[in-house]
Parts: C-alpha cells; structure tokens; sequence
C-alpha cells in the first residue's frame, strides 16, 4: 500500500500581528498565496491521485479570517492545531472562534500548552502540556480533542511514547514527505513565504515522493515501533 497523504502547514497568514520569534516570519505567507493554494489543491489531487490536508499550528487570528472562510468556500475542512496558552490573547483565536470552526467540520487538535520542545520536558511538563493542554482545548471547542502537532517537530522515543500513553489518535510532526491516511504518526510540509503552489505542489505530490513517502514509513515503524 502507498503513502499518498500530503499534510501541508501554515503558521500565519498574511502580516503578523504578533511578536515573532526570530526566524518565525519566513513562515507566514500572504493571503493570497494561501488562497491561491486552496484553490489549485481539487485540481492537483485529481491528477496525482494524492490526497492533501490543510493544517494550521499555533492559532493565530489569521486562521480565523483568512484560513478558515477560504476552506469553507472551497468546501474543504482544514486542521487547527492550538497552543492552549495563547487561547483569547491579542492576535489569537478566541474560544467563540474556535466553537464557530468546530461547529462546521473543522478539526481541532493540540500544539501543547506553549510553545516549547517537548524533548526537554520533565514530568511536570509533560503533564501540562499533553493533558492539561488538551482538556483546556477542548474546553474551549466544545469537541474532543485527539490529535497533536508537536512544536518545532522536535521528538524522541520518550515523546512519541508519552503521546501514545495520553490517547492520542494521531501525532503530527514537520517531518516532510508523504503519508497514511489513517497512520498514527503523520508527516508534514511546513509552507514558507517564497511558497507557490502551482510550482511547488507538484513536485511533492510526484510518484517519487509517494515511493519515498512509503518506505519512509516502513523505516518510522521499526525505529520507532509506531
């Protein structure tokens, strides 16, 4: 069976209206990239014969009005992985935003409680950020809470286990590359602001990189027994 899942992650859209860290801003694109992506992605999936999923990490307000209106439009749903700590601050989503995406097909998952590398958690970390994390989402959302995006795509034998140990259905990283649909560890292609999708979806959704995507996997499940 072939891996012809593509996960593709925005951060931003359009100019911040928050402080970035440094390096963040080459992973906001334009609003008109992002909405030229949406549009050429039916197009694209009928000719490769690959599936793509739309995902969001952090929360910031732009996935709201710029992501959200564009998926409906299109009549896709896309992923929205929140930070539970970023919840209702300035330049973020608001509870009564994320209840309104949850309420019409949108996926919400966990980005953790802040924005940090789960590698380095103690026990106390891990507690927050995996559990107390989700239940404050999920509180906000109205939904259930099953998936997870981890920060920085930073993860080890620890994390992947820890993560299985809470419940989590299915466990995102930024690792590139092609998917099961249904797999429990996903691979994701974070998009940045020299992005275009009418030159650069096609080479990831080519035959190539659906044979990579596959063995890829195969080495993932041995290394990591996932």
């Amino acid at each position: 069976m072939l891996t012809k899942n593509l996960a593709i992650t925005f951060h931003g859209i359009g100019e911040p209206v928050v402080h970035l860290s440094e390096g963040e801003g080459r992973y906001f694109v334009s609003a008109d990239i992002y909405r030229r992506t949406i549009a050429v992605l039916d197009k694209m999936e009928k000719q490769s014969g690959c599936r793509v999923v739309v995902t969001f990490d952090d929360g910031n307000l732009s996935d709201f009005k710029v992501g959200f209106p564009a998926l409906l439009d299109a009549g896709r749903t896309g992923e929205f992985f929140l930070l539970a700590g970023r919840i209702g601050q300035q330049g973020y989503l608001s509870g009564e935003q994320i209840r309104e995406m949850a309420a019409v097909g949108m996926k919400i998952g966990s980005h953790g409680w802040n924005h940090v590398n789960w590698t380095k958690l103690d026990e106390a970390g891990r507690q927050r950020e995996f559990y107390d994390a989700r239940r404050r989402i999920e509180d906000e959302a109205g939904v259930p809470v099953k998936t997870a995006a981890i920060p920085f795509g930073a993860f080890d034998p620890l994390v992947l286990s820890s993560l299985k140990a809470a419940g989590y259905s299915q466990v995102s990283t930024s690792t590139s590359g092609m998917g099961y649909q249904n797999a429990w560890f996903r691979p994701r292609w974070s998009v940045q602001e020299t992005f275009s999708p009418e030159r650069d979806l096609p080479p990831r959704m080519s035959f190539g990189q659906i044979l990579r995507g596959t063995a890829y996997a195969q080495l993932r499940r041995l290394r990591y027994r996932i």
